[in-house]
Protein backbone atom coordinates (compact mmCIF):
# COMPACT_ATOMS: atom_id res chain seq x y z
CA UNK A 1 0.00 0.00 0.00
CA UNK A 2 1.08 3.57 -0.70
CA UNK A 3 2.64 5.36 2.27
CA UNK A 4 1.28 8.75 3.31
CA UNK A 5 1.79 11.08 6.21
CA UNK A 6 -1.10 13.10 7.61
CA UNK A 7 -0.18 16.43 9.15
CA UNK A 8 -2.08 19.36 10.62
CA UNK A 9 -3.00 22.34 8.45
CA UNK A 10 -0.50 25.21 8.41
CA UNK A 11 -0.48 28.46 6.45
CA UNK A 12 2.60 27.22 4.57
CA UNK A 13 0.42 24.62 2.78
CA UNK A 14 -2.22 27.07 1.57
CA UNK A 15 -0.62 28.00 -1.74
CA UNK A 16 -0.35 24.34 -2.80
CA UNK A 17 -3.88 23.59 -1.53
CA UNK A 18 -5.16 26.53 -3.55
CA UNK A 19 -3.30 25.40 -6.68
CA UNK A 20 -4.48 21.78 -6.46
CA UNK A 21 -8.08 22.70 -5.60
CA UNK A 22 -8.31 25.27 -8.42
CA UNK A 23 -7.93 22.63 -11.14
CA UNK A 24 -11.41 22.42 -12.74
CA UNK A 25 -11.76 18.65 -12.31
CA UNK A 26 -11.15 19.00 -8.56
CA UNK A 27 -12.91 22.33 -8.03
CA UNK A 28 -16.05 21.17 -9.84
CA UNK A 29 -16.16 17.81 -8.04
CA UNK A 30 -15.92 19.61 -4.71
CA UNK A 31 -18.49 22.20 -5.73
CA UNK A 32 -16.08 25.03 -4.93
CA UNK A 33 -16.70 28.53 -6.21
CA UNK A 34 -13.89 30.41 -7.92
CA UNK A 35 -11.74 31.45 -5.01
CA UNK A 36 -8.52 33.16 -4.06
CA UNK A 37 -5.47 32.24 -2.04
CA UNK A 38 -6.91 34.38 0.77
CA UNK A 39 -10.05 32.20 0.72
CA UNK A 40 -7.87 29.12 1.10
CA UNK A 41 -6.00 30.68 4.02
CA UNK A 42 -9.32 31.53 5.71
CA UNK A 43 -10.54 27.95 5.13
CA UNK A 44 -7.36 26.49 6.61
CA UNK A 45 -7.63 28.70 9.68
CA UNK A 46 -11.33 27.85 10.08
CA UNK A 47 -10.73 24.08 10.07
CA UNK A 48 -7.96 24.52 12.63
CA UNK A 49 -10.44 26.34 14.88
CA UNK A 50 -13.01 23.58 14.34
CA UNK A 51 -10.40 21.03 15.37
CA UNK A 52 -9.83 22.93 18.62
CA UNK A 53 -13.58 22.74 19.31
CA UNK A 54 -13.59 18.96 18.73
CA UNK A 55 -15.96 18.88 15.75
CA UNK A 56 -13.39 18.20 13.04
CA UNK A 57 -10.02 16.53 12.43
CA UNK A 58 -8.56 18.13 9.28
CA UNK A 59 -5.34 16.76 7.81
CA UNK A 60 -3.05 17.51 4.90
CA UNK A 61 -1.96 14.41 2.96
CA UNK A 62 1.76 14.24 2.17
CA UNK A 63 3.32 11.62 -0.09
CA UNK A 64 6.58 9.75 0.55
CA UNK A 65 8.51 12.84 -0.67
CA UNK A 66 6.62 15.15 1.74
CA UNK A 67 4.72 16.71 -1.17
CA UNK A 68 1.15 17.80 -0.51
CA UNK A 69 -1.20 15.61 -2.58
CA UNK A 70 -4.60 16.42 -1.04
CA UNK A 71 -6.71 16.92 2.07
CA UNK A 72 -8.78 14.64 4.27
CA UNK A 73 -11.12 15.45 7.14
CA UNK A 74 -13.18 13.81 9.81
CA UNK A 75 -16.11 16.19 10.29
CA UNK A 76 -19.43 16.42 12.09
CA UNK A 77 -17.93 14.36 14.90
CA UNK A 78 -20.75 13.21 17.18
CA UNK A 79 -19.48 11.57 20.36
CA UNK A 80 -23.00 10.58 21.45
CA UNK A 81 -23.65 8.68 18.20
CA UNK A 82 -20.00 7.56 17.99
CA UNK A 83 -19.94 8.68 14.35
CA UNK A 84 -18.63 11.27 11.94
CA UNK A 85 -18.27 11.89 8.22
CA UNK A 86 -15.07 11.68 6.20
CA UNK A 87 -14.14 13.74 3.20
CA UNK A 88 -11.05 13.44 1.04
CA UNK A 89 -9.85 15.04 -2.12
CA UNK A 90 -6.68 14.30 -4.04
CA UNK A 91 -5.05 16.69 -6.49
CA UNK A 92 -5.64 15.61 -10.09
CA UNK A 93 -1.94 15.07 -10.81
CA UNK A 94 -1.94 12.44 -8.04
CA UNK A 95 -5.08 10.54 -9.07
CA UNK A 96 -4.84 6.79 -9.50
CA UNK A 97 -1.73 6.41 -7.33
CA UNK A 98 -3.32 4.92 -4.19
CA UNK A 99 -3.42 8.06 -2.05
CA UNK A 100 -7.17 7.83 -1.41
CA UNK A 101 -6.99 4.38 0.17
CA UNK A 102 -3.79 5.12 2.08
CA UNK A 103 -5.17 8.35 3.54
CA UNK A 104 -8.49 6.69 4.43
CA UNK A 105 -6.64 3.97 6.36
CA UNK A 106 -4.73 6.55 8.37
CA UNK A 107 -7.82 8.69 9.05
CA UNK A 108 -9.90 5.67 10.06
CA UNK A 109 -7.20 4.72 12.56
CA UNK A 110 -7.72 8.16 14.12
CA UNK A 111 -11.52 7.78 14.06
CA UNK A 112 -11.68 4.29 15.52
CA UNK A 113 -8.56 4.05 17.69
CA UNK A 114 -8.10 7.61 18.97
CA UNK A 115 -11.64 9.00 18.94
CA UNK A 116 -13.41 5.73 19.78
CA UNK A 117 -16.01 6.06 17.00
CA UNK A 118 -18.01 3.16 15.56
CA UNK A 119 -19.20 4.53 12.19
CA UNK A 120 -17.55 6.87 9.71
CA UNK A 121 -19.85 7.92 6.89
CA UNK A 122 -18.66 8.68 3.37
CA UNK A 123 -21.07 10.32 1.01
CA UNK A 124 -20.93 11.51 -2.56
CA UNK A 125 -23.21 13.51 -4.79
CA UNK A 126 -24.85 11.16 -7.27
CA UNK A 127 -23.40 13.29 -10.09
CA UNK A 128 -19.87 12.73 -8.73
CA UNK A 129 -19.20 9.36 -10.33
CA UNK A 130 -15.43 9.61 -9.80
CA UNK A 131 -15.85 9.91 -6.03
CA UNK A 132 -18.30 7.01 -5.94
CA UNK A 133 -15.91 4.80 -7.94
CA UNK A 134 -13.02 5.71 -5.62
CA UNK A 135 -15.12 4.75 -2.58
CA UNK A 136 -16.29 1.50 -4.19
CA UNK A 137 -12.66 0.36 -4.57
CA UNK A 138 -12.10 0.39 -0.81
CA UNK A 139 -12.24 -3.17 0.57
CA UNK A 140 -13.43 -2.09 4.03
CA UNK A 141 -16.52 0.00 3.16
CA UNK A 142 -20.23 -0.86 3.26
CA UNK A 143 -21.93 0.61 0.21
CA UNK A 144 -25.39 2.18 -0.17
CA UNK A 145 -26.48 2.29 3.47
CA UNK A 146 -29.09 4.99 2.87
CA UNK A 147 -31.94 2.78 4.17
CA UNK A 148 -29.95 1.70 7.22
CA UNK A 149 -29.03 5.29 8.17
CA UNK A 150 -31.87 7.47 6.78
CA UNK A 151 -31.17 10.45 9.09
CA UNK A 152 -27.50 10.59 8.03
CA UNK A 153 -28.52 10.31 4.38
CA UNK A 154 -31.07 13.10 4.69
CA UNK A 155 -28.60 15.35 6.52
CA UNK A 156 -26.05 14.79 3.75
CA UNK A 157 -28.53 15.61 1.00
CA UNK A 158 -29.66 18.71 2.91
CA UNK A 159 -26.05 19.85 3.22
CA UNK A 160 -25.24 19.20 -0.44
CA UNK A 161 -28.64 20.40 -1.69
CA UNK A 162 -28.81 17.52 -4.18
CA UNK A 163 -29.17 13.72 -4.31
CA UNK A 164 -26.35 11.76 -2.69
CA UNK A 165 -25.24 8.22 -1.99
CA UNK A 166 -24.20 7.19 1.51
CA UNK A 167 -21.59 4.60 2.46
CA UNK A 168 -20.13 3.73 5.86
CA UNK A 169 -16.88 2.47 7.32
CA UNK A 170 -17.61 0.41 10.42
CA UNK A 171 -15.05 -0.24 13.12
CA UNK A 172 -15.32 -4.03 13.06
CA UNK A 173 -14.95 -4.20 9.25
CA UNK A 174 -11.92 -1.93 9.37
CA UNK A 175 -10.31 -3.93 12.16
CA UNK A 176 -10.83 -7.14 10.15
CA UNK A 177 -9.21 -5.46 7.14
CA UNK A 178 -6.17 -4.41 9.20
CA UNK A 179 -5.90 -7.92 10.65
CA UNK A 180 -5.91 -9.38 7.13
CA UNK A 181 -3.04 -7.05 6.18
CA UNK A 182 -1.02 -8.25 9.18
CA UNK A 183 -1.60 -11.87 8.18
CA UNK A 184 -0.41 -11.14 4.61
CA UNK A 185 2.73 -9.36 5.90
CA UNK A 186 3.77 -12.31 8.12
Amino acid sequence: MKKVKLVAHEDEFCEKIFRLSSVPAVKDALGLPDGTLDDTIRFSRLVREEEKSGTRVPRVILNEHNQLVGLTDLMFIDDAKKSCHIGTWIGQEYWGQGFNEASKVEMLKIAFEELGLSNVFAGARTVNIRSQKAQEKLPFISLHVEAEFPEEHQALENKEKQPCVLHVFQKEDFEAYLASLNIKEE
